[in-house]
């Protein structure tokens, strides 16, 4: 990246930055209760690497092979690697012990592959349940009438901890139409809390065109891809 990327880049990442700390004051909360995981998929080394000099510490990856050939071309990059894409169970050795937090768990059996595959040297797996907040089909995550299921047959798992859940909503222009689907995860979270008498700290909701929204209703960990990175490569 040449120096003018580079400071646009930063600019950019200063007015997410912003937007995510005014929907928190509005909301009542504290700016830095809200996290921001910077989307760099399909992006190069150097875009994270720019990112990371104006203080960006969490990277969300979700191409497990992409995800992989970064966390080597940056060993000793002091960062957190979040998995955000649907992962087949088939891959999860690959992702088990190597993110800092799986948002993408929506199934007993990538779970169970999950806590078997652990490196023994690794204590704990952090994850969170995908929710199909919209039902739509297309689309991973559990349906919510079988999340309070999933969430106890996954809290029984040996060295997997849920930290909460996650959502992709239905896709729309205006950020406000998402708005009644991260409510209705924020109640689904109250509910299993209440429901399993655990806490679930983590929300992901919220993406470049509706994280404000998402903050104002309860949103910990936000993910950002184009407004910080610009327009997404092609996948090749």
């Amino acid at each position: 990246m040449n120096p003018s990327e580079t400071a646009a880049l930063g600019e950019r990442l200063e007015a997410v930055r912003g937007r995510l700390a005014g929907a928190a004051r509005i909301a009542g909360r504290k700016p830095e209760d809200v996290r921001l995981i910077a989307v760099s998929k399909l992006h190069p080394v150097e875009a994270i690497l720019a990112a990371y000099g104006f203080g960006q510490r969490v990277f969300g990856e979700n191409y497990v092979q992409e995800a992989l050939a970064k966390q080597e071309a940056l060993p000793d990059l002091d960062v957190e690697w979040h998995c955000i894409g649907h992962v087949q169970t088939n891959k999860a050795k690959d992702v088990t012990g190597r993110f800092a937090l799986i948002h993408t768990v929506d199934n007993l059996k990538f779970a169970e592959t999950l806590a078997r595959r652990l490196p023994e040297d690794i204590p704990v797996q952090r994850v969170l349940l995908q929710v199909n907040i919209g039902n739509e089909p297309q689309k991973a995550g559990v349906d919510e009438h079988d999340l309070p299921a999933l969430a106890e047959a996954v809290l029984a798992l040996p060295r997997l901890e849920v930290r909460g859940l996650m959502c992709l909503p239905p896709f729309f222009d205006d950020g406000e139409a998402a708005r009644p689907y991260f409510a209705r995860l924020r109640e689904l979270r109250d509910d299993l809390e209440a429901r399993l008498g655990i806490k679930l700290p983590e929300l992901s909701m919220g993406m470049s065109g509706d994280c404000v929204q998402a903050v104002e209703e309860g949103a910990t960990l936000v993910r950002v891809g184009t407004d910080i990175f610009g327009p997404r490569p092609v996948k090749s």
